[in-house]
């Protein structure tokens, strides 16, 4: 991660830089910040205080954050829900109270038990992991049990007991596997629906295996459509500004698309009823775009003509 500036300097340039307008930012968050220290940073850098991100990382984890700035905020709710995909290492052998590295270890296998797995019994251990299932989350997560984040009652000595989710894994492979001081190092790939915890899934493979799983490392590589090497690393001399992508290209990445003309993109912002032609034969959100291709807002079919779902401010979409 690039030295930080000194308070001084950081002023100065905070003072020089523009203020950002609205759009999605992609960012490479580096391991050791939680998702709020990249937003607080990039609402400095930006020069707005109107940043939201599209799901949080743990501090471990480095990889894809994607946030929304100003107007954009109102993108995310439809990014929050994308499959994701990441690269992480699964350590067999060991188990900890987080399911990760950074817990305390709540049990350690015989060395030579960890020695006997074959590559095939981890294969096999894996397959029932994938596909349509139903996963119990880390207890030391941020799921709500009665209004307290899980990971709160369990800090305070609650044992927290959460309820199995549906969860689906599109894709879990192992990329390579080592030993390393009487563990098994797995480094895997999973792609998954949104709300999956990758530290339930090394958990549950350890205890499949009979040795106690955590995960070591953890890096989200893409979410639905947008990947970490189109994302810069968090920097203090970032350019938000020159690496926003803007509202209609996010949009057009997600959803079917329409351009209005005048007259019709006037009348739905004023929030009538319009009935344009070439409708997209779909269900979900229809990205509406000005004549001149900005963003107007997002839409749904409603017969032959267009429920309004979210407008973006007039100011904006003229600019």
């Amino acid at each position: 991660m690039p030295v930080s500036q000194a308070p001084a300097q950081q002023q100065q340039q905070q003072h020089q830089r523009p203020k950002a307008g609205s759009g999605i930012l992609l960012l490479d968050k580096p391991q050791g910040l939680t998702s709020h220290d990249v937003v607080a940073r990039t609402r400095r850098l930006a020069g707005t205080r109107k940043v939201g991100h599209a799901g949080t990382l743990d501090p471990m984890a480095t990889g894809l954050l994607v946030l929304g700035l100003n107007s954009s905020t109102r993108l995310l709710t439809y990014l929050v829900g994308l499959d994701k995909e990441y690269t992480a290492t699964i350590r067999l052998g060991a188990a900890t109270v987080t399911d990760d590295a950074e817990g305390e270890t709540t049990a350690t296998a015989d060395p030579a038990l960890v020695a006997a797995i074959a590559d095939d019994a981890v294969e096999a251990a894996i397959d029932p992991l994938r596909g349509d299932i139903e996963q119990v989350p880390s207890t030391v997560s941020a799921i709500k049990v009665d209004g307290k984040r899980a990971y709160a009652r369990a800090r305070e000595g609650e044992d927290v007991q959460l309820a199995a989710r549906p969860v689906t894994i599109r894709a879990f492979e192992v990329l390579a596997s080592r030993r390393v001081d009487g563990f098994l190092d797995l480094d895997v790939r999973v792609e998954c629906t949104s709300g999956t915890y990758i530290r339930a899934l090394a958990r549950d493979l350890g205890a499949a295996l009979g040795v106690g799983g955590h995960l070591t490392a953890l890096r989200r590589t893409r979410v639905g459509p947008f990947a970490v090497v189109d994302a810069p690393e968090l920097a203090d001399d970032l350019d938000v500004t020159e690496r926003m992508l803007q509202p209609a290209a996010v949009a057009g990445a997600l959803f079917p698309t329409i351009r209005l003309d005048a007259d019709d993109a006037l009348a739905l912002s004023q929030g009538k009823r319009i009935r344009p032609d070439g409708l997209p034969e779909t269900k979900g959100p229809i990205a509406i775009l000005t004549p001149t291709g900005a963003l107007l807002g997002l839409a749904e079919r409603r017969g032959d003509g267009l429920k309004v779902l979210v407008n973006f401010p007039s100011d904006e979409v003229a600019s």
